[in-house]
């Protein structure tokens, strides 16, 4: 296997200059690097990261921390387009990535810095963390950086990235109330996430401004899961039948609010409108297709390893970035003829 030392005594210079061309320094000629260069391609030369890691002190690895990668979650495949853009925009930058699985109790075993420093990352992103999560904390107080997805904390080595929710929000009960709809209910997702206290906001605010009170009876925790959306919407239709349209705080328990209405006879949309948020895949394809709220996942997780890779190159744009949402109608929300 062939080493630096090889490359520096067939160019006739020392093993420093060698590894300065190979890394891009600028305090070597031109003419210089680029014999190198050719003698490294001649000589089969691939350089060891890990070695490289260690002199330089950068692994050029970045660590996404997902907590709740389950095989529930598979269906709603948010996680997965997170990974691919962090992925994409990962491998255009000349980085790699380690996937870590996280929960309390792994949590409780190893710090936040301590996972990172094993797993020899530069920086870590990290997604579906809940408000009272311990690692939040931690990555407020750790020298490593980090981005963020859908959790506002910023300083200077943490930064993070979400999508405008509270407007998101609004943009769906706007449009259930400019069809006519008044008696509007909402099955968020649970109290622990941030998107969710940003998409009542969303809620409660565009039903302010339309001059309707809402109702706290009519606001339950569906915990961003199908089977309890179902669940909910059945009991909340059961015991106020007045009811007319239902806000989800994501698709995939607006499908849940799709079947729990056919269990119920309720027609959608003739008998109760249903507006989703986040567009999945499965949306277009519901019985009958989903309205909802549109967001760009794949873009969320490519900005995130996108603002992570600059603080770390140290070329520092503002450590937060809000992507926009757009609404979908399709054939879930019409006319209110109540």
């Amino acid at each position: 296997m062939t080493t630096i030392k090889d490359i520096a005594k067939a160019a006739g210079v020392s093993v420093t200059t060698v590894s300065r061309a190979l890394n891009g320094y600028s305090d070597v000629s031109e003419k210089t690097r680029l014999k190198i260069m050719n003698l490294a391609k001649e000589l089969n030369y691939s350089p060891n990261t890990l070695a490289r890691g260690l002199v330089m002190n950068k692994s050029k690895t970045i660590g996404l921390l997902v907590s709740g990668l389950n095989r529930e979650s598979a269906k709603d495949q948010i996680t997965f387009s997170v990974l691919s853009g962090i992925n994409e925009c990962a491998s255009e930058l000349d980085y790699d990535l380690v996937l870590f699985n996280t929960n309390s109790t792994k949590q409780r075993e190893k710090t936040y810095t301590q996972l990172c420093r094993e797993r020899r990352v530069d920086g870590a992103i990290i997604q579906g963390i809940k408000t009272d999560d311990p690692y939040l904390q931690e990555v407020v107080n750790s020298d490593i950086p980090c981005v963020l997805i859908d959790y506002p904390i910023q300083s200077e080595n943490v930064g993070h990235v979400t999508t405008d929710n509270k407007l998101g929000a609004k943009k769906a009960v706007n449009h259930l109330i400019e069809l006519g709809h008044r008696n509007i209910a909402m099955v968020n997702g649970h109290s622990k996430a941030f998107v969710s206290n940003m998409r009542f906001e969303g809620y409660r605010e565009a039903l302010q401004e339309a001059g309707i009170s809402y109702k706290k009876e009519w606001i339950v925790n569906g915990r961003f899961e199908e089977e309890a959306g179902k669940l909910q919407a059945i009991k909340l239709l059961e015991k106020y039948p007045e009811i007319t349209a239902i806000f989800s705080a994501s698709d995939l328990m607006a499908l849940g609010i799709l079947e729990g209405a056919k269990e119920l006879g309720r027609k959608v949309p003739e008998d109760l409108s249903v507006v989703g948020y986040d567009d999945i895949l499965l949306a277009g394809y519901s019985n009958p297709p989903l309205t909802t709220i549109s967001q760009n996942i794949f873009q969320l997780g490519y900005q995130a390893a996108n603002l992570l890779i600059k603080m770390l190159e140290g070329t520092l744009e503002p450590h937060v970035i809000t992507l926009g949402t757009k609404l979908v109608v399709r054939e879930s929300t019409a006319k209110n003829h109540k």
